[in-house]
């Protein structure tokens, strides 16, 4: 994204798109005060320059029948570069990982877990996350509630 300036405009398509990702582009235009055209063409490059990553839709995953939600926080015995290049590989593969962030502190990393019960849940631990090598310590915090969740990045 190197060379890409935000400008106002910008910040402004970016924050719509955010909380519509249907709207269209005639409507988009009209809350930006640009022409439909210049509006399509700078949607274009927040897209081509990788700002907007991906259009999506955002599911109420307890209303989807995915009531168990965890903080999975996940220790290396080593950092070996096999070890770390398995982990993330595999890791990326699970359909239950919804996050993977490599940490400061105690654990290495810490992993947004969502499955459909505990049951599921004990068999994402059993069937992979424990057999991955090198893997030392895995201690799950249940989600209890959530407060509050944003998709959307603030422009101030």
């Amino acid at each position: 994204m190197t060379g890409f300036e935000l400008t106002d405009q910008d910040r402004r398509i970016l924050a719509l798109l955010q909380r519509d990702g249907r709207i269209s582009n005639q409507d988009l235009a009209e809350r930006t005060a640009m022409s439909t055209s210049a509006c399509w063409r700078r949607v274009k490059a927040l897209e081509e320059a990788g700002i907007i990553a991906r259009y999506v839709a955002l599911v109420d995953a307890r209303r989807a029948g995915m009531a168990f939600h965890a903080i999975v926080l996940v220790k290396l015995s080593r950092h070996s570069r096999d070890h770390v290049v398995n982990f993330i590989a595999e890791v990326q593969r699970r359909e239950e990982v919804l996050d993977c962030f490599a940490t400061t502190g105690e654990s290495d990393y810490h992993l947004r877990v969502l499955c459909p019960d505990l049951d599921a849940y004990n068999d994402f631990l059993d069937n992979f996350l424990f057999g991955l090598p090198g893997v030392a310590n895995v201690h799950t915090n249940m989600v209890l509630k959530q407060i509050k969740h944003e998709t959307a990045v603030s422009f101030g």
